[in-house]
């Protein structure tokens, strides 16, 4: 090789990852060219523009705002998202199949006739101050445009677009109708919030409420799948179906005028996770297109790979670090697999790892994101707005817990590279770590972050000063952001946060079930008849409801259906809040790499090309910490930061141990190979330690240390008995 030959070697490993925190598109998502492509990046930097400018400098009155928020995404997505898969180069044809005539005509005739009243009544009050406008405007948009609505779904299902590029009409119609259901409920906002969901509600509120949720349960399929929809379904149907239920499902039943416009308010749709998907989740969601137009997400993988890419199975170790990093900002599992394990799983099979194992780590790894302060996904939002816990205390109680959690990944991947005796990878395929420390200012958003939210500034000035810091930041690099990258950061920033708008007004509706029906409280009482008052047996109960209803779910709606449905009967039974809704929280993060429906073990195995459910179950095994890290912060609050630091102290410390000899009994490796006998010992030993007290810590640690004191042939297993008696 050359002089030139090795320069340009040298300089092409000092970068390891470029582009890596990238959203790939979704299969039906479209990449829109021309006038078209134009028009939807306007409206999403306008989108984002306009929720950053309410929250620092103008609020808004709150339905005003979250109907924005609402139906500006539903708009945005039915553009973004198609109906079904799309293809880049689809073929031309332009021939309509003759069965599609008539729903393009309800459609565009419906929606077309529903969209010109509620333009006649602004028109009305902008140009002459008419609050009321003639009768016949609110009493017959209703009717043209729920048929308009739902002609164009069945045209979206039966005869979608496939051309990546190209929107087709029954899209375009669906988001006039989100402008039409938000230009209603604007003009009638005052009267809305004191007569819906009573037996004032009007026949237009009606209309206008039931078009809403079919919007948004037909975007949600689209970004988020079926099984959130399915679910929403069920509860909706309960919701008539009451009195003809037996036991504690029952109720008295509601006509469709009272539900649907229930659902439709503050109570439902509009609640708690609009709340804090239209503030929180969105500037962060903004904050991590910021970090990723600037490349700094580039820098933290690559940094992680300068680290430990050396060490064994060094580029699983980076994927447990890289991907909860970057997990933890885009609070999405199965995304952010997709976006790092990209790169990762490569990798970790070129060094040794099986396909599976490979796929599992960046699951477990991804999913370990979201319970990762300061930021937490989105789920640290919503426990703070629903529990009214302050989120700095939300953010210190989750430390502990966390890192516990990545120990525990980080032990597996490192016994398991020690029993298949793995190496790393070689140093000059590597970023080269001097260089990189040299760019260690690129951290400063995020130190920036954390220090402004322990300093007293609330959430919405911290996240918008570490969003500034990381645009100033990138000056400092070649990827500086000036108006082009800002505007490219704006746009990433709406089509990221569409799947978690869809998804949090979706849950809307499920909490609002809840709320109306009180089946929420009848399902506490049941909990505590069938636990007895045993706090241990409900616990057992409410992880496996929050890992039942997780399951093929994100993990913000997961978390904020079993937060209503689980969580009072945990609290009912004397278990502190935020215990409680830290335990149903992790059990809502983990039910992403639970068998059988896994969708961030489903993710990293699409991308390791290894069995699907065999990934799921290996990834399950890597994150047992997590089904267990919840039972002990049970046991003891210390893992919490409640009580004395010498408490808290011992409890971490024990607790670190424990989760070693854990992952040793899993990997069957300790200090050398483990039969069936010893890794049971082992595991008995960790569970002691994990527990809590001094007791099982002190018979944890003797069993930890006969084990190794076996192995290393200090002892025999005679005279390991005899020093037990």
């Amino acid at each position: 090789m050359s002089g030139a030959e090795k320069k340009e070697a040298k300089n092409s490993t000092t970068v390891i990852a470029k582009g890596v925190d990238e959203e790939p598109l979704a299969t039906n998502q479209r990449s829109h060219r021309g006038s078209l492509g134009y028009a939807v990046a306007v409206m999403a930097i306008v989108y984002t523009a306009f929720h950053i400018f309410v929250m620092n400098l103008y609020p808004l009155e709150p339905w005003t705002y979250r109907m924005l928020h609402v139906c500006g995404g539903l708009l945005l997505a039915f553009l973004v998202y198609s109906s079904s898969d799309v293809v880049a180069e689809a073929p031309a044809d332009d021939r309509r199949n003759p069965l599609e005539w008539p729903l393009l005509a309800i459609g565009v005739g419906g929606i077309g006739y529903g969209a010109a009243m509620i333009a006649y009544a602004w028109a009305g009050w902008w140009t002459a101050g008419i609050a009321l406008p003639p009768s016949f405007v609110f009493s017959t948009f209703g009717i043209p445009l729920l048929a308009g609505t739902v002609a164009s779904v069945l045209s979206a299902w039966f005869f979608p677009l496939r051309d990546a590029e190209r929107a087709p009409w029954h899209d375009y119609m669906l988001g006039v109708a989100s402008l039409a259901v938000l230009g209603y409920i604007l003009f009638n906002v005052t009267a809305l919030r004191l007569r819906a969901g009573t037996a004032l509600a009007q026949p237009g509120d009606f209309y206008a409420a039931l078009v809403g949720v079919i919007l948004i349960l037909e975007v949600t399929r689209r970004v988020a799948g079926l099984a959130l929809v399915a679910i929403a379904g069920i509860f909706i149907l309960y919701s008539f179906a009451g009195p003809y239920l037996p036991g504690f499902l029952t109720h008295r039943g509601y006509d469709a005028q009272r539900f649907f416009t229930y659902i439709f308010t503050d109570q439902g749709v509009l609640g708690d996770p609009i709340a804090v998907s239209s503030t929180y989740i969105i500037l962060f969601i903004t904050f991590a297109a910021f970090l990723q137009a600037s490349r700094v997400g580039d820098y933290f993988v690559n940094f992680a790979f300068a680290a430990a890419g050396r060490a064994r199975g060094g580029p699983a170790k980076v994927a447990v670090f890289a991907s909860g990093l970057m997990g933890m900002i885009n609070g999405t599992s199965a995304g952010n697999v997709v976006s790092t394990g990209s790169l990762t799983i490569p990798l970790m099979k070129k060094v040794g790892y099986p396909a599976r194992s490979a796929g599992a780590i960046e699951a477990a790894a991804s999913s370990g994101g979201q319970i990762m302060p300061p930021i937490m996904g989105a789920g640290a939002f919503i426990m703070a707005e629903v529990t009214g816990i302050p989120y700095t205390d939300i953010v210190i109680a989750a430390i502990i817990p966390s890192i516990l959690y990545f120990a525990s990944v980080y032990f597996m991947v490192d016994l398991q590279a020690t029993r298949l005796g793995m190496k790393g990878l070689p140093r000059e395929e590597l970023p080269i770590f001097k260089e990189l420390l040299k760019q260690v200012y690129l951290f400063i958003p995020i130190i920036i972050l954390v220090y402004a939210l322990f300093a007293g500034y609330s959430v919405i000035r911290a996240g918008t000063l570490a969003m500034i810091a990381a645009a100033v930041v990138s000056w400092l690099t070649p990827d500086r952001m000036g108006p082009t990258a800002l505007a490219r950061a704006l746009d990433m920033a709406a089509r990221m946060s569409l799947q978690l708008v869809a998804v949090c007004a979706c849950a809307g509706i499920i909490v609002g079930v809840i709320a109306l029906t009180g089946v929420g409280a009848r399902f506490s009482s049941l909990l505590l008849a069938i636990a007895a008052q045993n706090q241990l047996l409900a616990l057992f109960f409410a992880m496996c409801i929050a890992i039942i209803l997780g399951m093929g779910m994100p993990t913000t709606a997961a978390y904020a259906v079993a937060a209503a449905v689980v969580a009072p009967g945990l609290t009912a039974l004397g278990i502190p809040v935020l215990t409680a809704h830290f335990f149903v929280f992790y059990f809502a993060v983990m039910s992403a790499i639970t068998p059988p429906v896994a969708l961030a073990a489903y993710a990293g195995a699409a991308l390791s090309g290894a069995d699907p459910m065999r990934t799921s179950v290996e990834s399950f095994k890597f994150g047992l910490a997590a089904f267990v890290v919840p039972f002990m912060f049970f046991y003891s609050q210390a893992l919490l930061m409640q009580g004395e630091w010498l408490e808290i102290l011992h409890v971490f410390v024990t607790a670190s141990l424990g989760i070693y000899l854990l992952a040793a009994a899993v990997q069957a490796w300790f200090f050398g190979p483990l039969n069936v006998v010893l890794r049971i010992v082992l595991l008995i030993g960790a569970l002691g330690m994990i527990k809590g007290g001094w007791l099982t810590d002190f018979g944890g640690l003797a069993v930890g240390l006969a084990v190794f004191l076996y192995q290393k042939r200090f002892a025999s297993p005679g005279m390991i008995a005899r020093g037990a008696d």
